[in-house]
């Protein structure tokens, strides 16, 4: 689906800020950034790669920081009566 589609659905830009362990050096972090449209409170994108995350990759997770932004609100949208073109 095309992101006009999600956020008329209700999907927010969401950003994650993974810290997790490096695998060889577990005294280590390291950050990795997830960008996704994705439904705010329960983020069922996010946990999805969270569960990915933590059944196939070695990096233990040490912690997550979430941030969510409402790209188009309902007061930006707006019903037209007619559409002209112009050539």
């Amino acid at each position: 689906m095309n992101a006009i589609a999600l956020q008329l659905r209700d999907y927010r830009l969401t950003t994650a800020e993974i810290l997790y362990h490096m695998p060889d050096h577990p005294g280590l972090l390291q950050t990795f950034v997830w960008q996704e449209y994705d439904l705010a409170p329960r983020f069922p994108e996010l946990r999805r790669f969270l569960d990915f995350w933590t059944r196939n990759l070695d990096g233990k997770l040490h912690s997550v920081q979430v941030a969510n932004r409402k790209l188009i609100t309902s007061n930006e949208l707006m019903n037209t009566d007619c559409e002209l073109t112009l050539h």
